[in-house]
């Protein structure tokens, strides 16, 4: 049994209940299947085919579980491979299935090296995995292979400045501790209770798994294989397995415009130069999220009279309240907190939101010829979906 093996199976990650399954679900990005539609299929996904999906280093489920609720509350079909090493976690996700009675979903104990053989998918997921490879270039690879033609990846990876403290940390419980499991956490808990205040880990605010459960400490601290990349080597990394990143739900981090206060200062760079400035400036970026395909071209959606809005985490009606009655909207993500200024009119589009009605439909509501419509909608549209507070969807198309 290999380290992480052993890791996984003692501490199965991230530490989950089953029996939560009955009172909440667990959402996030990438693989809301809101979100794959806007990166991968423009928005215009026609969900009345099967959609086949792959769960790559599924882990307790999260994305699973996500990824099949989801579908299942909106009626529509789908295939979905669990792929993972860890007996342990993949029984936890088993679980949290059986507790949901979700269908659809076949299990597999193996490795995502291996994923063509259960393939080609129309969509892959694969969070948190592919940086714990011995050679992650091969997952990389091997995902790409294993998707079909027009398919495409939702995947996350670590990135080293918002993980300040940890790799250093990481070494020295390498070098020190031995044993099993249970011994080194033990014993690494021990020890970083007597590590000086100003040590870089303790003054990062942006780190908390390991004060969440015991899993999550092992994951940060005690992995024995654990690479970040920043932006450039990840968008090197994946253009080696012949795929290029199409879009990211948290898109706003990788403009350095606002924290420079001079546009001037980014004439001539290219797109991938200002992504890396954004992350070397901001330096909290702990993870990348990222929808990535072997053809990026045309595959995020764009405003256009079929194409039907959805609103994250907020109905169209108590978002437009917000605006009217304060002339902006506010946005708090990661702790970083942005005002968006959005005019009344454009509020009271956003009232018509909801899910199944499309931009022609919500001209129409607001009285506006599609040109005048589009000149105040598309700005906002912009705002939303580089914030992840909108997607294009036709997931709950009539």
């Amino acid at each position: 049994m290999t380290d992480v093996t052993e890791q996984y199976e003692a501490y199965p990650y991230p530490a989950r209940d089953p029996a939560e399954e009955k009172t909440r679900l667990i959402t996030g990005s990438p693989s809301h299947p809101l979100e794959i539609d806007h990166f991968l299929f423009a928005g215009q996904r026609d969900w009345s085919q099967p959609f086949r999906v792959l769960v790559a280093g599924g882990g307790t489920g999260d994305a699973l579980i996500q990824l099949a609720q989801v579908l299942t509350s909106a009626g529509k079909k789908y295939e979905i491979t669990y792929l993972d090493l860890s007996k342990s976690s993949r029984k936890i996700a088993e679980t949290r299935a059986k507790t949901r009675g979700l269908t659809g979903i076949s299990f597999h104990t193996g490795s995502l090296l291996d994923a063509a053989q259960y393939g080609p998918f129309d969509y892959i997921d694969c969070c948190g995995v592919l940086h714990h490879l011995p050679d992650p270039q091969l997952g990389f690879d091997a995902l790409g292979a294993a998707l079909a033609d027009g398919g495409g990846i939702g995947l996350m990876v670590y990135a080293p400045y918002g993980r300040a403290g940890v790799y250093p940390l990481q070494e020295a419980f390498g070098t020190l501790l031995t044993g099993s499991p249970r011994d080194r956490l033990r014993r690494a808990k021990a020890i970083l209770a007597r590590l000086p205040e100003g040590h870089p880990f303790k003054r990062n605010p942006h780190l908390g798994d390991h004060q969440d459960s015991d899993a999550g400490f092992y994951d940060l601290l005690l992995h024995s294989q654990d690479r970040p990349y920043t932006i450039r080597q990840l968008v090197e990394t994946l253009a080696k397995a012949g795929l290029e990143i199409v879009g990211s739900p948290q898109a706003h981090l990788y403009d350095p415009a606002p924290l420079l206060g001079d546009p001037g200062l980014l004439v001539g760079l290219d797109d991938l130069t200002r992504m890396e400035l954004a992350e070397k400036l901001r330096g909290t970026i702990k993870t990348h999220v990222v929808y990535a395909a072997h053809n990026a071209a045309g595959r995020v959606a764009r405003p256009s009279p079929h194409a039907i809005p959805h609103l994250k985490g907020v109905t169209g009606s108590k978002l437009a309240d917000v605006i009217m009655k304060k002339g902006i909207l506010p946005v708090t993500l990661g702790g970083e907190k942005t005002e968006l200024p959005v005019s009344a009119a454009a509020g009271q589009m956003l009232r018509h939101v909801t899910g199944r009605a499309d931009l022609a439909a919500i001209a129409r509501a607001a009285g506006m010829d599609p040109v005048a419509f589009a000149s105040i909608w598309n700005p906002v549209s912009a705002d939303l979906t580089r914030f992840g507070l909108m997607y294009y969807s036709t997931l709950l198309k009539p």
